[in-house]
């Protein structure tokens, strides 16, 4: 039996939205509800996968089944595709599983050619709306099928405004419009050299081709990239008769949602326009008027729109998009979809909804996507400020929020600066570790270089400060302090707005405003904790990260990088020392001055965590990341050290190392020096002892081995930790509880993991270098050749950014599996940057994990994906 790639609308139904798409399916499911659809059909996904399988051509056999339900149109419309007598004119959209801004825009009044336009004149005695209809068809097929440039077009239907001094199109009459028409003909004859089409069939086939093609679009490609959407789903085509909204003042369109999509109220929000077909509502030509000005315009029409937007959004359980057509006064329904909404919005309609009865909070939970709640969590610019800024420059959006302050070029600067008070942004080349102090003292972050896993754009969103990252449009001259922008030039009293959120720059002051958490957000997050089975830690190094995390809601630490803490002014110079120190007795000196630091440190987390757990990673870094590089800082420590020159750059070019993030880090510092360890152990079971005596908290501290690939490497740190941590108790003559596990970010140590138990009281998954080591290539260098990978679809994610299911992520699976066949018992937890990813959370639930960790700001939307994925999989 031939296979089926076209299907009438009255075939279908909502449960066959992977192949009809969701607008097909559905136009479908509003079809048997018996609301007024005009009658279509669609043409399938897989029809759209066929056409590139088969090199980017309509098969034979699916022309076939598209001329076969144009006969099956003609018979339900009484009317003939490309009749002389009563033709058939239809439109053509494109519809993809979900929503799609990236995709192709509507072509209407398909199938209207010289002759047909002139016998429609005729019948419906309205040559105004004739040609109004045929302008418009040539202007859409020509910009969105051919390419020709919508502007040409536009100028043309100036001038003749201009000409005929009116300002609105409707001002034309059917005189100007023909005149237009012919115009626009000859627009398309001297852009692509041939008529403009007359014949409907290939009009119809061309469009057709045209949705297939846009699946494949730069923006729609980005688009898909950003929201998880595979590129294998393919896209639908809708072929729907026209309805007619441009017939006169008993005729319009509009663009309605059952509830308002900014603010989430209860109430129709939407705006139509009379005698005007669909994109004049969008396209700001005219203005439309507010949905309730309809009532008093006309009050039958207006009581069957309300009736049906009440049953289609009790249907779908949700708030509703809708695009209608009156024709003469009948009513139609052209679409309708879950609506786009604000998180805000998002939050008080799922509330809402199982307040009245229509939803469960498992299934209100399903109605927030967890990303959006990114949008709550930080500043962001005065929406009346914005409407009056200019964009300058855009780059990646790499951390949400909004900043805006003066611009400063170095760490140290913005440290001083934001010390005395000064707003500022700070804005790099790139930025290093040595940047963190500077970078928490900045309102935001702008990189020249770099990508959305840059060191920039994961610091930053461990921190919540808005970043914008990978800007290759701004020049920095770091010695000169200055940003140009477009033959501009800008210095440190100059003014620098970013948007972390959408990539864009402003070089000026844009005031920000703080984001408010409503009543709301707080119920829906009880739902979500009452759901989800799999624990959410944060990854935080400071008190102020800790605390700001167990306000979003975290279950302790899952990752607190011991090394953070080194970078801070008071401490480098110990460390520094310990680094240059030629024999262990030097370096135990140099420990001892760290150690208090350490253990006031790891006391101020514990207090802020009130007894929650907290997993504590020793030192992981190569120790080439403390020291400077360039003669002039070298000499400058140096003398601050009391050393030579010499002395000094022969200990830097010693740490030199080719590949360091394979190097001397991780747990084979701790095999080299024992004694850092031991340190690290004291400063967290003095501080664990302290609380308990000084709070009362219950503290089981957990530390965490990194970089292990062999047990015995684990065993030979683990000895130093247990005999340190039971020297300490002796001391103050008191026991306490505590774990010692490890990272697995080896794959090795992932395909040995039952070994590895046997050492291990828990496994926490670091993704970011498991993927790196599991991939071969470096996070830091990705973002040079990633871009080339999507545009040729080797890769269609980011793997530092959503985790690769198919190969890290059965190292993980493996190491779990193999864990508990070892230690029943053992905990497992993933603390990479991947823990804040919705899918990768998901994923985690699936695999059976004990808790994910991620930065204080993904906490609330890490507590969502994974009541999201109770739901779906139930444990």
């Amino acid at each position: 039996m031939e296979k089926k790639y076209v299907y009438l609308f009255s075939e279908g139904n909502a449960s066959m939205k992977n192949l009809l798409g969701g607008k097909g399916a559905n136009l479908a499911e509003m079809t048997t509800l018996g609301i007024p659809v005009p009658t279509g059909f669609t043409v399938t996904t897989e029809a759209c996968n066929k056409y590139y399988e088969d090199g980017k051509t309509i098969s034979s056999e699916v022309m076939e089944q598209i001329y076969a339900s144009i006969k099956e149109l003609e018979k339900v419309a009484g009317k003939e595709f490309g009749s002389e007598e009563d033709p058939l004119l239809v439109s053509v959209r494109s519809g993809a599983r979900v929503s799609m801004p990236g995709m192709m825009d509507t072509i209407l009044n398909l199938g209207l050619n010289d002759s047909a336009v002139e016998v429609v004149a005729n019948k419906t005695n309205n040559p105004r709306f004739a040609y109004d209809s045929y302008r418009r068809f040539i202007q859409m097929f020509s910009d969105v099928v051919m390419g020709i440039e919508k502007r040409l077009f536009e100028d043309k239907l100036d001038a003749m405004k201009e000409a005929r001094g009116v300002k609105l199109d409707t001002d034309l009459n059917a005189d100007d419009l023909k005149e237009l028409v012919a115009q626009f003909k000859e627009l398309y004859k001297k852009e692509k050299g041939e008529e403009f089409p007359q014949d409907p069939k290939v009009q119809l086939i061309e469009s057709i081709t045209a949705v297939f093609r846009s699946w494949d679009n730069p923006r729609a490609i980005v688009y898909r990239r950003l929201n998880d959407i595979p590129g294998d789903w393919g896209t639908a085509v809708n072929v729907q008769q026209m309805v007619f909204g441009n017939k006169g003042e008993t005729s319009g369109t509009g663009v309605i949602f059952s509830r308002n999509p900014a603010t989430g109220e209860n109430k129709i929000y939407g705006e139509y326009l009379m005698n005007a077909q669909g994109e004049d509502v969008v396209a700001g030509i005219r203005t439309p008027q507010p949905i309730y000005q309809l009532e008093e315009q006309d009050p039958v029409i207006y009581k069957q729109l309300t009736d049906i937007i009440a049953t289609l959004e009790a249907h779908y359980k949700d708030m509703q998009d809708m695009e209608i057509t009156i024709e003469e006064g009948k009513l139609y329904f052209l679409q309708t979809r879950n609506g786009k909404r604000t998180a805000q919005a998002a939050l008080k309609i799922a509330v809402d909804l199982v307040e009245d009865g229509t939803l469960t909070k498992e299934e209100a939970i399903l109605k927030v996507e967890p990303k959006q709640l990114d949008t709550l969590l930080h500043p962001a610019f005065d929406v009346e400020e914005l409407k009056k800024a200019n964009v300058v420059a855009k780059g990646l959006p790499a951390s949400p929020g909004a900043a805006c302050g003066k611009i400063a070029f170095t760490a140290d600067e913005s440290k001083e600066r934001a010390e005395k008070g000064e707003k500022v942004v700070l804005v790099r080349l790139e930025t290093s570790p040595e940047d963190i102090e500077g970078m928490i003292a900045a309102e935001g972050i702008l990189t020249v270089r770099g990508g959305m896993t840059s060191h920039a754009a994961v610091v930053a969103r461990g921190m919540g400060t808005c970043c914008v990252a990978g800007c290759g449009e701004i020049k920095v001259d770091e010695k000169a302090k200055t940003v140009t922008i477009e033959d501009k030039t800008y210095g440190v009293d100059d003014y620098i707005s970013i948007d972390g959120s959408t990539g864009n720059i402003y070089a000026e002051a844009v005031k920000t405003v703080s984001p408010e958490i409503t009543g709301h957000f707080a119920t829906f997050m009880g739902w979500a904790d009452e759901i989800r089975k799999l624990k959410v830690r944060t990854n935080a190094d400071t008190p102020r990260d800790t605390i700001q995390a167990v306000e979003f809601g975290a279950e302790g630490i899952g990752l607190c990088r011991t090394e953070h803490m080194f970078f801070a002014e008071d401490r480098i110079m110990a460390v520094r020392e310990m680094i240059v120190a030629k024999n262990e007795e030097q370096r135990r000196k140099a420990l001892d001055k760290i150690l208090p630091m350490q253990r006031q440190d790891f006391t101020e987390i514990y207090e802020a965590l009130e007894g929650m757990p907290a997993t504590i990673r020793f030192l992981d870094p190569p120790l080439h990341e403390f020291v400077p590089h360039s003669d002039e800082e070298i000499a400058e420590l140096a003398k601050e050290m009391g050393l030579t020159f010499e002395e000094l750059k022969a200990t830097v070019e010693d740490l030199h190392e080719f590949n360091p993030m394979m190097g001397h880090r991780g747990c084979r510092l701790a095999v080299s020096y024992p004694e850092i360890a031991e340190m690290q152990t004291r400063a967290v079971i003095e501080a664990a002892l302290d609380v308990k005596a000084k709070k009362g908290y219950d503290i089981v501290p957990e530390i965490m081995i990194p970089l292990v690939g062999e047990i015995k490497e684990l065993k030979y740190v683990k000895d130093v930790v247990v005999k340190t941590a039971e020297a300490v108790m002796e001391e103050r003559g008191t026991k306490i509880e505590y774990h010692v596990g490890t990272m697995i970010e080896i794959p090795r140590a992932a395909l040995t993991a039952d070994e590895i138990a046997k050492e291990a009281d828990f496994f926490s998954f670091g993704t970011n270098d498991l993927t790196q080591m599991t991939f071969g290539f470096s996070r830091d260098d990705a973002a040079k050749f990633l871009g080339s990978y999507y545009d040729k679809k080797i890769y269609e994610q980011d793997p530092f950014a959503k985790l690769d299911q198919t190969g890290v992520g059965q190292l993980v699976k493996i190491a779990a599996e193999k864990g508990r066949a070892t230690r029943p018992d053992i905990k497992l937890g993933i603390c990479g940057e991947h823990g804040g990813d919705p899918s990768s959370v998901e994923f985690c639930h699936n695999v059976g994990l004990n808790y994910v960790s991620c930065s204080p700001f993904r906490v609330p939307l890490a507590r969502l994906a994974a009541a999201q994925a109770q739901v779906k999989n139930p444990r």
